[in-house]
């Protein structure tokens, strides 16, 4: 008996010394973090809509009101027109994210769509025009029209179109 206590206790030592040298248990995995909800003003980000060049304009904005829920605008401008510009280089920064969240801009070219436009009632004298169409994808009446050129010309469109946008259903 003394050879199989022998025999025993170095496989006793060499497994304390497993034990002994095991590193220790790790922590439970801590549950996953949970999906951040959206932050709806990113996820409402104010969207700019070039219209299509040839169609129906009153069906054209028809089309685009009912394809989702939020305002729609429909907005006139040009290239050379500089309010119209910076505004609109404003709202693809996301300069405005936080003021338009949610708002949907169709934009139409005065040179390009000048009869269209009159014919759905989308007229102004001065650009850049932001109209609220009625249901028919008409021009609603209600509306704000032209801008000043300089630093302030982004500035001076919100102060009136967020009165204008305040009319919407």
């Amino acid at each position: 008996m003394p050879s199989a206590r022998r025999r025993s206790a170095p496989l006793s030592l060499a497994l304390m010394g497993t034990f002994a040298c095991a590193e220790p248990a790790s922590p439970p995995a801590a549950a996953p973090p949970a999906k951040a909800e959206p932050d709806p003003i990113v996820a409402a980000k104010p969207r700019l809509i070039a219209a299509p060049e040839t169609g129906d304009l009153a069906a054209i904005v028809r089309e685009e009101a009912a394809r989702e829920a939020g305002p729609l605008v429909v907005t006139v401008g040009a290239g050379w027109c500089e309010p119209c510009v910076a505004f609109h280089d404003a709202v693809k920064s996301g300069r405005l994210d936080q003021p338009l969240a949610g708002v949907r801009f169709l934009e139409f070219d005065i040179d390009r769509d000048k009869e269209r436009l009159a014919a759905a009632g989308y007229k102004s004298r001065f650009i850049p025009l932001f109209a609220l169409p009625d249901a028919e994808g008409r021009a609603s009446g209600k509306q704000i029209q032209g801008g000043i050129k300089g630093p302030e010309a982004v500035e001076h469109i919100m102060a009136r179109l967020g009165p204008l946008l305040a009319e919407t259903p």
